[in-house]
């Protein structure tokens, strides 16, 4: 049980660490860096949600033909769906960027950057939760250490995403500890949504394969609707490319390896 709850922590300790950044780091993180860092989370957040996710639900399927890959087909767009519902009624406002999105609020700008993250963190945590629960009801295709690699590799990513929230917020004006807790309590978002579908998977079971590839979507819809233009904003670079590729064999490599 310890193992599992640490399992779970995991991407949330990964966030904190990050976070932590803007008690070292006098400046916002230079540009280049920014974009290398942003290709990185998308690499692992495009790994993860293939090797994880995506690969173990169609595994999970006893029909044949069509049928085998139907619940991974409907669960990754009912995941986009999602999030796009989610992206549409929160109103939040992303990484260098001064127009808010979603409904109109009079909401502070670290506020709605905060939203945004938190968007961003819910489909990760479910994600864990997920692979968790397929695991602890013993799905052959689901291993511990392959949930302990999801939840590895999204810490990972989790790292340079910390910073990234937390060091702007500095810049603006915050304090040192506001920017830290801010940054760290973005990620909070994740151990819920693990453990709340964890409590759910006497209920969800039977819809593995439509949860896993649920959550793959919905981590996919991030990486296209938020990271990789994050990453594209301003001078071309290939830097974003460059995290992207070490992003995603790093976590290939994890749920192989530990897998």
């Amino acid at each position: 049980m310890l193992n599992i709850l640490i399992g779970i922590l995991l991407p949330f300790i990964g966030t904190i660490l990050g976070s932590s950044f803007v008690f070292f780091m006098k400046k916002e993180l230079p540009n280049a860096l920014q974009k290398t860092l942003l290709g990185f989370a998308s690499g692992v957040m495009v790994a993860a949600s293939v090797w994880s996710l995506l690969i173990p639900a169609m595994e999970l399927s006893n029909e044949d033909g069509f049928m085998s890959v139907f619940p991974s087909a409907f669960g990754f767009m009912l995941g986009i769906v999602f999030l796009l519902i989610i992206d549409y009624i929160t109103p939040h406002l992303h990484l260098n960027n001064d127009k808010p999105e979603g409904p109109k609020t009079k909401l502070s700008k670290t506020t709605m950057l905060n939203l945004a993250v938190t968007i961003h963190n819910i489909p990760e945590g479910m994600a864990v939760g997920v692979v968790f629960a397929g695991m602890i009801n013993g799905q052959a295709d689901i291993s511990f250490m392959g949930a302990v690699a999801l939840s590895i590799g999204i810490a990972v990513q989790n790292v340079p995403e910390g910073a990234i929230i937390s060091m702007p917020m500095r810049a603006d004006g915050s304090s040192k500890k506001r920017s830290f807790l801010l940054g760290a309590l973005s990620g909070a978002v994740e151990p819920i949504s693990a453990v709340l579908v964890i409590c759910l998977t006497s209920v969800i079971l039977p819809l593995l394969p439509y949860m896993l590839a649920f959550a793959a979507g919905a981590m996919f819809y991030v990486v296209v609707e938020e990271l990789i233009p994050e990453a594209s904003q301003g001078n071309h670079s290939n830097m974003s490319t460059i995290g992207f590729a070490i992003g995603f064999v790093v976590m290939m490599v994890l749920d192989v390896v530990l897998g």
